[in-house]
């Protein structure tokens, strides 16, 4: 009896222990587990990039003509109307001329008979029967009036509304009928290959600013769309003011933008087919430095200073430390530092217990 007590309380205390040793193991792997941090990666590699200066402005016509009336008279005729293509010297309005047609039929005839005059004169001053100062009254007699056939003939001219440039009616002001005086504004026509956007930009970027150099224009009014246009003019001046640089967009063909169209434009100032290109959701800051964590085969990260190349909105190109195929952390680095344990997305219990097993052996 006292045999079969004894080996009951060994049987107890050899359970007891298993017991107690395996909550120790429990408690070391679930320590194990917990340091090492999930993250998730992105693996390097190769693609385009590019280098941009971004500004915002209202697109503009450099080549906007008013045009007014010369002469005062009722219109007669509108030949062209508003949204209308017209080319230099194209006729627009033709006012009422019935007095101005009468003052140049009058101005030619006068001018045809003293002309008549003076040819009779320098006959008979030739033949020495006329005096030198009856000879010069005649002739500026018939100057006299081939000037005033000219006035009248400009006067005929003015009730002829013409183009002056070649563009676009972009404003009718007058209808037939309408009676209008000599400066009154009839028409506004605007070149559409002359629109441009004028964008301001730091002194710091004319280094990388040169003329004839890509840049992309965006408009709320195409959602979705890019515009190529290109740098046409760099002012040669500051402005003391503000700091800022002038730099005149122009385009080769502006499609539907309009004048007045509000862009936002990105000047192109340097790009790359096939950088080495970092997210930058990866990117650290301490102070003025930038550093990313790489991680290690065995699942450790290390800290690498960013020495970056060209820039866009989501990516940086590392030119130093970093090479193609390297895992770099994207989310969860926040509390890393250097030769912490990570966890990445689908990585189980085991393969990380495993991994340290490795590590200890």
């Amino acid at each position: 009896m006292v045999y079969l007590l004894l080996s009951i309380l060994c049987l107890s205390v050899v359970s007891c222990g298993k017991m107690s040793s395996g909550k120790g193991n429990d408690a070391k792997d679930s320590t194990s587990n917990k340091s090492a941090i999930p993250v998730e990666v992105a693996v390097l590699g190769l693609g385009p990039i590019e280098s941009v200066l971004k500004a915002s402005s209202n697109l503009e016509a450099e080549i906007e003509v008013k045009v007014p009336a010369r002469t005062a008279n009722r219109v007669k005729d509108l030949l062209v109307e508003e949204g209308n293509q017209v080319q230099t010297g194209d006729l627009l309005i033709q006012l009422e001329n019935d007095i101005q047609s009468i003052q140049v039929s009058k101005a030619k005839n006068q001018a045809l008979e003293a002309r008549e005059e003076y040819e009779r004169q320098v006959s008979l001053h030739a033949q020495m029967l006329i005096s030198d100062q009856v000879f010069s009254q005649s002739k500026f007699q018939l100057q006299q009036l081939e000037l005033v056939l000219e006035d009248a003939e400009r006067e005929l001219g003015y009730t002829q509304i013409r183009a002056p440039i070649s563009g676009k009616i972009t404003q009718r002001l007058v209808k037939v009928g309408d009676q209008i005086s000599a400066g009154q504004e009839l028409f506004t026509i605007i070149d559409f290959n002359s629109i441009v956007a004028r964008l301001y930009v730091t002194e710091k970027a004319l280094s990388r600013i040169k003329e004839n150099q890509l840049v992309r224009i965006e408009s709320t009014a195409f959602p979705g769309k890019t515009f190529k246009s290109h740098v046409l003019r760099i002012a040669p001046v500051v402005e003391s003011k503000s700091g800022m640089i002038k730099v005149t967009v122009g385009f080769n063909d502006a499609g539907p933008l309009l004048p007045g169209m509000y862009v936002d434009a990105s000047i192109i100032t340097s790009a790359k087919t096939d950088a080495l290109l970092l997210p930058k959701k990866a990117i650290l800051y301490d102070g003025e430095q930038r550093f990313v964590f790489r991680v290690k085969d065995n699942k450790e990260v290390e800290r690498v200073l960013l020495l970056a190349g060209l820039e866009d909105a989501e990516h940086v190109e590392p030119i130093a430390h970093l090479n193609q195929g390297d895992r770099v952390v994207i989310a969860g680095q926040t509390g890393l530092k250097d030769g912490s344990k990570v966890r990445l997305p689908g990585d189980t219990e085991d393969e990380t217990q495993g991994n340290e097993a490795k590590e200890s052996t």
